[in-house]
């Protein structure tokens, strides 16, 4: 696979399309996968991985709407910059959870609060 290494574990409770957004996105985001490489077409990895091509093909939409690869028409699919990625991922992270908490009834300063304190105890975890 060129640089690419991935392993669906058939006898995981994780799906096999997330197994594989899982593994992408760590690489690309590791520096495993440099900004700008190309990854495999949707057909190759299935019959590589041994997985269905729609399994592949969900897998690059996921990431793709992730920011941490972008598709190029019949160029292929790539690797995105990380710090759009990493963007773009928060920022969607970030309106799940204010969808989220509004459903919840929390009011704004409520929600904000509560967004705080997590980030804060994630980042002390470091």
């Amino acid at each position: 696979m060129n640089g690419m290494t991935v392993r669906i574990d058939p006898d995981s409770s994780t799906p096999p399309y997330e197994q594989l957004c899982g593994q992408v996105s760590e690489q690309a985001r590791g520096g495993t996968l440099p900004v700008g490489f190309r990854l495999p077409t949707v057909r190759a990895l299935a019959a590589e991985l041994g997985v269905a091509a729609g399994t592949v093909a969900k897998a690059y939409r996921t990431l793709e709407a992730d920011g941490v690869v972008e598709t190029r028409g019949r160029q292929g699919t790539f690797v995105a910059p990380a710090r759009a990625a990493a963007a773009r991922e928060a920022a969607a992270a970030a309106e799940t959870y204010a969808r989220r908490v509004r459903r919840l009834g929390l009011d704004r300063d409520a929600a904000l609060a509560a967004a705080s304190d997590a980030v804060r105890a994630a980042y002390q975890a470091d």
